[in-house]
């Protein structure tokens, strides 16, 4: 690999580990301002809209100065969202005004996380060959897991009442802070990593690659991204690719605040425990990811397509246990399960997508469903908790609903490759 890829991965490891505790402390503070249920999940939500709406702009924004420069203004947008959430106390109106206020600051972040993710896919499509894309996804992946792991981890830590009553209890001379609750103390420590991922932004090599002039008018862009969503969907690789990837990050998003729910009521864990659970399966997904680079060539990528199932299956087993041990063997099973299935299909989507047009282009398409995905199924999830529904009914419904979708992509696979028995040598076609 060259060297400026180990530079990307610092990069995203610590923008991608600020997010994840980030959401930890703002679920602690949303539970201090005794937020109902129904409202944590519309943090992701919050986070994910971004990613919809502005689907049509953020890839002419990363095609249009070097991806090393995007990704430090992006990552600068983090960091104002994560200071906003500081300023909470000063909707201090009793109710709704603080909890919309909290959610708009993350949604600030999400904005920020929105336009940096078409820079940091597409930059690996411009510094590597086709050939090497499974295994770098698989690093990037296994990487970007990892900090889901330390990030969720890190803020059950920073929420906690031994290390938040160290931050709070620091005492600096002559200097009034504010900083007075412990999810507080937690966001502080979290801006943190938002400035050294800006570092590692600053460091990101050049790679000389250069597009066409971006289009600055709003309409055309929405028709060239239309152009370009149409194009990917219409590809027989590309479809099959983006229907997985949008099924996971959908199913990932909701598993993460199912997870949290289920330690608390059927384990009878504390949000800081619980977020531990979240790691326990982001290790699995990292672990997945490494196998999949490992194992699995970019040509036979769609060979992974019955794991999507069996996780499906797996996933509602968690129902029926309650031993710690063996919570954690599953979660880590059901983990390395997606992500031995998607890495693939995310490799093999960005090099359709880099084939048939830009890297940044192709890469907001691939985020525009992913996060129409993860909107619909927190929507859906959100309403579940409001009607009061048990959520081992969830787990169940949940579970079945991933492996019956992956079951029907399969037959859409099936039916494209008999129609083209020739389809998986478009795999390996260079860019015209």
């Amino acid at each position: 690999m060259k060297r400026g890829f180990y530079t990307i991965m610092a990069a995203q490891f610590f923008s991608s580990l600020a997010d994840n505790a980030l959401l930890i402390a703002s679920i602690a503070l949303l539970l201090q301002l005794q937020g109902p249920a129904w409202l944590t999940p519309l943090l992701k939500f919050f986070f994910t809209v971004s990613y919809v709406l502005l689907a049509a702009f953020v890839g002419a924004f990363a095609d249009s100065m070097p991806k090393g420069k995007v990704m430090f203004v992006t990552n600068t947008i983090k960091i104002v969202g994560c200071a906003m959430l500081f300023f909470h106390d000063l909707v201090s109106t009793p109710g709704i005004a603080a909890y919309w206020f909290v959610l708009v600051s993350y949604a600030v972040v999400g904005l920020g996380a929105a336009a940096y993710s078409p820079a940091k896919y597409g930059i690996l499509t411009e510094l590597l060959p086709p050939d090497q894309l499974v295994v770098a996804n698989g690093w990037i992946e296994g990487l970007t897991v990892g900090s889901i792991v330390l990030g969720t981890v890190l803020g059950g830590i920073l929420i906690g009442p031994k290390v938040s009553g160290m931050l709070l209890s620091i005492d600096l001379p002559g200097l009034e802070t504010g900083i007075d609750t412990p999810p507080e103390a937690a966001i502080t420590v979290i801006a943190f990593f938002y400035l050294v991922a800006a570092l590692f932004n600053l460091a990101i090599p050049d790679t000389g690659a250069r597009y066409r002039h971006q289009e600055r008018n709003p309409l055309r862009l929405v028709v060239d991204f239309s152009r370009c969503f149409r194009t990917l969907w219409s590809d027989k690789l590309g479809q099959i690719s983006l229907a997985v990837t949008t099924l996971f990050w959908g199913a990932g998003a909701t598993l993460q605040f199912i997870v949290l729910k289920w330690a608390e009521q059927h384990l009878q864990l504390p949000l800081a425990q619980g977020a531990i659970l979240q790691g326990v399966s982001a290790i699995g997904i990292a672990l997945g990811a490494v196998l999949a680079a490992r194992f699995i060539p970019l040509k036979r990528a769609v060979a992974v397509l019955p794991v999507g199932i069996a996780m499906g299956f797996f996933t509602m087993t968690l129902i029926g246990v309650s031993w710690l041990p063996l919570v954690y063997a599953l979660l880590i099973l059901v983990g390395a399960m997606a992500g031995f299935f998607v890495v693939p299909m995310n490799a093999l989507l960005q090099h359709r997508g880099h084939v048939l047009m830009s890297a940044g282009h192709s890469i907001a398409v691939q985020n525009f469903n992913e996060n129409v995905s993860i909107l619909v199924m927190l929507a859906v999830y959100a309403l579940m908790i409001k009607l009061n529904l048990h959520i081992n009914m969830i787990i169940v419904v949940f579970g079945a609903f991933v492996a019956g979708a992956m079951f029907l992509v399969m037959r859409w696979n099936a039916s494209n490759h008999r129609a083209n028995p020739d389809l998986d040598r478009m795999i390996g076609e260079a860019k015209h």
